[in-house]
């Protein structure tokens, strides 16, 4: 049997805040960029477009929210997107023509039902520029949970490719076991970890899953500056207090045994390269394989519940024929 070898980009950029149509023009021009190295699977941070509102209160504290952080969500959820959409099928022409997968982090706004949550969004694109898929963050964390609702398991995404197979989690998600655990047990190669976590401790995270996982380990993340905000953003004042720098960034590529092959990337904006020998993935099972000769299912086994959860389902006695 023959391995591929895949050549990958990491993405680590700053959105243009707020502003989902600059923000998709700017991804489409990384994404021309990376193919020109003749990139095979290009990935964009968490909540890339149209970007990730760190250090902004929207107005809420327990018990009370104001109507100057109303006019924030306002801006925020103006400036998600639609998918499909506009944004989905610029994203796509852009992926068609580099003739490469890509991945990338959008907030998404709900246009099935009411309309109004908005969701921070993993959407695949394929390298003939159509949308394969998606996956809704399934835990938004901490003060995340304002603002984005929740995703559900049928958004547990990975896809197949000539190359392998690609999926992944955002952010903290990838801290829950049984949410990793479901990606293994689907067959996940190239995992995927787009986030806003710049600390060093992530760094950790990410060797794990590659070594938990047997699987090359793609971290994506942004550098942002409080410069990089609107200035008649409403809310702006939320930042006075905070550094100038706001995320450090830390993208990373890693090997199925856990070294890094690319990255750190720190304090500004660039692309990580990396050629990715899919052999390793199979050379790494000969003494791990988390859901194969490692795995104790006499003993556990995980139930994952992948159908869509409907807020509203109309009994079979009352639909309409």
């Amino acid at each position: 049997m023959k391995f591929p070898t895949v050549k990958t980009a990491v993405v680590q950029a700053a959105s243009i805040m707020f502003d989902a149509e600059a923000t998709a023009q700017k991804a489409c021009g990384l994404i021309a960029e990376a193919a020109v190295q003749q990139t095979n699977l290009i990935l964009f941070p968490e909540a890339f477009i149209p970007g990730y509102p760190r250090g902004l209160s929207f107005g809420t504290v327990v018990g009370s929210r104001s109507p100057e952080g109303r006019e924030t969500w306002q801006a925020y959820w103006a400036g998600a997107i639609d998918v499909p959409g506009p944004v989905t099928e610029q994203i796509g022409q852009a992926a068609r023509q580099a003739k490469a997968y890509v991945t990338i982090g959008v907030i998404e706004r709900d246009s099935q039902f009411s309309g109004g949550t908005l969701y921070c969004t993993l959407l695949y694109f394929g390298p003939d520029g159509r949308l394969l898929g998606k996956h809704r963050k399934l835990k938004p964390t901490a003060a995340e949970r304002l603002i984005w609702g929740e995703g559900d398991g049928s958004t547990l995404t990975v896809i197949g490719s000539e190359y392998g197979k690609i999926g992944g989690l955002i952010c903290w998600e990838n801290y829950m076991p049984l949410a990793r655990m479901a990606l293994y047990g689907k067959g996940v190669q190239i995992y995927l970890a787009p986030t806003a976590d710049a600390r060093e401790s992530w760094q950790a995270t990410m060797r794990h899953i590659a070594l938990e996982g047997r699987c090359f380990v793609l971290g994506c993340n942004q550098f942002v500056t409080k410069a990089m905000y609107p200035a008649n953003l409403p809310g702006i004042e939320d930042l006075a207090d905070q550094p100038e720098v706001l995320c450090h960034g830390g993208s990373v590529i890693v090997n199925p045994l856990g070294e890094i092959i690319a990255g750190p990337l720190w304090d500004e904006e660039g692309i990580l390269y990396a050629d990715l020998d899919m052999a390793e993935v199979a050379r790494g099972k000969l003494d791990f394989d988390v859901t194969g000769h490692y795995a104790r299912p006499d003993v556990f086994q995980l139930l994952v519940n992948d159908e869509p959860a409907s807020p509203v389902s109309a009994s079979s006695s009352t639909r309409k024929n």
